[in-house]
């Protein structure tokens, strides 16, 4: 029996995409670690991965593929074979295509792999098909369309920039659950006496943990500290003339029409930070030798996200932190452009432009809000849209019409899995080959398939292949492996994988995308400036404006868990139980004043619907705020419905995003009328 360690990489959605050693005994994987030869991740995984054995041959693994027996959500169906499973699919897509045309087909998938061929392999298929299109902007698109506003396709700073760094703000990412790797820099610079504050709506355990000083600020608003922050710039002089002068557009249009209505004190008002503390803020900004901004997603979703993003990548404009060793900005990185991914998605074989989706409305397409022709066969793979979808009422009750046929491809049977047709078994990432980018750092790196698939599952792009099959395509494509796509991928991109170490690649090591020399200063926009004044963009001129809110008593913060990533991992009891009961966290003045305690099950509810939690109490949430911890499937609930029972189906300002955040609630006691 073989025993070896084997090179393997985080498939979730994690900016890190840590590289991983996997250890095979036979078929099996019996441990794993992390690869300390990985150039930025080092060998530390997060909880979530430190058992990824586990999720690999857990139990629940689905293993055959099933065709559903009973009522849509019930969980009850019967075996059958992949033959069977894609003759029923073949069969009931010709006869929607036949009745309504291909539009009436929807794929549904987001970013439970991220994997260039695995998570792209449903678009040829699906082109083919003339199915509609999926608008895939969930999670930050309006924190890139903000940033584009402003810095266009500029490279954002590498994240161990920061260890260069004397001061970091750490705004609205949770980096010990979301990006820990990032701590690594900031502990290298706090070590040189560097200074971290912490901007959140609540006190994280990131907080706790790395701050030298914590803002709270009221969700919605840190468009409004940020034009404070610039505003005190100014007025105390600590602006970088010459670099304004000769790098930006538009900043004396901001200086004279919207800073002035931003003072201490009206910034106060707005965001709940203390006049002082806004002070003092941009004093320790402005006075930086090399400032950094570590960016999170959440404060962009609201209904101003992408204005929001605006005016925070101004602000290292302001004080010329591009220009140094240390300074500038990192949100998510892009190095889509370094490969030529319309290999796998093509586009090609799109005969005439298809009805596009909103991701964000699939519960209003599922119910009738979309023109003609109806949505009448679903292919869900690598989501789980019943629990992380905006608007869960409705989404639920689209997929328990009988009339869609639904088709979900997992590894578990997924709050969505139970409302399918049919299941097929899907493999994970030690099952097949891929390549894995980063957006939180400039890594490549190639996985090959560690073990065989357990069972009869399949991936991605196996099934997608045998359906083209079933469907009568014969396009070469669909008669390559995985692995041939990607030597095809590597071999035809773009220039920018050019300078990668080529042997280490092949070999499965993580290697690093080469950046021009001084690329922070490198600013690829219309007018080779950085753009606070975009003429493009309307308005031209960032200015702040409230997100949409509601009428509830509490802003609902879903605040990204240790011990689960959106839905995944909820698979795992044993990660399930650390996380502990479905909880709502709120400050105890609020508690006491609606004679609610610790340990309560309460009630959060507003026009979209209402769920039950059990009550925390903490000096750690603000007046005003309650915090859910991450996303559970229904099964761990303590009533009918989870957290995006809440959520509404309105998007952000701009980039079409969710606003998952912009959500008021009223609480109560769950025996209170």
């Amino acid at each position: 029996m073989s025993n070896e360690w084997k090179k393997s990489v985080c498939p979730f959605d994690c900016p890190d995409a840590c590289g991983l050693l996997l250890k095979v005994e036979g078929e099996k994987v019996t441990a794993v670690k992390g690869d300390p030869a990985h150039p930025y991740t080092r060998g530390l995984l997060c909880p979530k991965m430190a058992h990824y054995e586990r999720s690999i041959h857990s139990p629940r693994r689905l293993k055959q593929p099933l065709v559903r027996t009973g009522k849509k959500g019930a969980g009850e169906f019967r075996e059958a074979s992949w033959q069977e499973a894609i003759g029923i699919i073949g069969q009931r897509w010709r006869q929607i295509i036949a009745e309504y045309g291909g539009e009436a087909i929807l794929p549904v998938s987001y970013a439970g792999t991220m994997g260039l061929v695995q998570r792209n392999a449903g678009h040829a298929l699906f082109h083919k098909l003339g199915a509609s299109r999926l608008e895939r902007t969930l999670c930050s698109s309006a924190k890139g369309y903000g940033w584009e506003a402003v810095m266009g396709g500029t490279l954002q700073a590498e994240p161990d920039e920061a260890a260069k760094s004397d001061l970091i703000l750490v705004w609205g990412a949770h980096t010990l659950a979301t990006n820990i790797h990032f701590l690594h820099p900031v502990r290298q610079a706090k070590s040189k006496g560097a200074k971290v504050w912490v901007i959140e709506t609540h006190i994280t355990e990131t907080a706790k943990l790395i701050a030298d000083r914590t803002v709270l600020v009221r969700p919605g608003t840190d468009g409004a500290l940020a034009l404070g922050i610039m505003h005190e710039l100014q007025r105390q002089g600590l602006l970088d003339s010459d670099f304004l002068h000769r790098w930006v557009s538009g900043f004396e249009r901001l200086a004279a029409e919207v800073l002035p209505r931003y003072s201490p004190a009206k910034v106060a008002a707005i965001t709940g930070v203390p006049a002082t503390v806004v002070t003092e803020l941009a004093e320790a900004y402005g006075k930086a030798a090399a400032p950094f901004i570590r960016q999170g997603s959440g404060l962009y979703r609201y209904g101003n996200g992408a204005m929001t993003a605006r005016l925070i990548s101004c602000l290292p404009a302001l004080v010329g932190a591009y220009a140094k060793p240390g300074g500038g900005t990192l949100g998510d990185l892009s190095t889509g452009s370094a490969f030529n991914t319309s290999m796998i998605t093509r586009e090609d074989f799109i005969d005439k432009p298809t009805r596009i989706v909103s991701i964000n409305r699939l519960g209003e397409a599922l119910t009738g809000g979309v023109s003609e022709p109806p949505i009448m066969g679903l292919y869900v793979y690598h989501s789980n849209p019943a629990s992380v979808y905006p608007d869960q009422n409705s989404v639920l009750r689209g997929l328990s019409r009988e009339d869609l046929f639904t088709v979900v491809h997992e590894r578990f049977m997924t709050d969505t899995a139970l409302y399918a047709d049919i299941v097929l078994p899907a493999t994970t990432s030690a099952e097949h080959d891929d390549a894995y980018r980063s957006y939180g750092h400039y890594g490549l790196q190639r996985a090959t398939a560690c073990i065989p698939p357990i069972a009869e599952a399949k991936s991605n792009w196996e099934t997608f292949c045998l359906l083209a099959g079933e469907m009568g395509f014969a396009e070469p494509i669909f008669r390559q492996s995985a692995a041939e796509l990607l030597d095809q991928l590597f071999e035809k991109s773009g220039s920018w994988l050019a300078g990668v170490d080529w042997q280490k690649l092949q070999a499965g090591e993580a290697v690093t995308l080469p950046l021009p020399e001084n690329y922070k200063m490198q600013f690829r926009t219309a007018s080779g400036k950085i753009e606070i004044v975009n003429p493009r963009e309307t308005p031209e001129l960032p200015d702040w404006f409230p997100p949409y809110g509601g009428s509830g008593e509490f802003s609902l913060m879903t605040a990204p868990s240790l011990y689960s990533l959106n839905s995944s991992f909820n698979e795992s009891a044993e990660l399930v139980a650390k996380k502990g009961p479905m909880s709502l966290t709120m400050n105890p003045l609020d508690a006491n004043r609606l004679v609610l305690s610790e340990g309560q099950r309460v009630v959060a509810c507003n026009e979209l619907g209402e769920v039950t939690f059990i009550l925390k109490i903490a000096d750690s949430v603000p007046g005003g705020v309650v915090v859910a911890d991450g996303v559970s499937w229904l099964r761990d609930a303590p009533g009918r419905r989870t957290i995006n029972a809440l959520t509404s189906q309105r998007l952000t300002d701009r980039g079409k995003g969710s606003t998952f955040y912009d959500t008021k609630v009223d609480v109560r006691a769950e025996n209170c009328c």
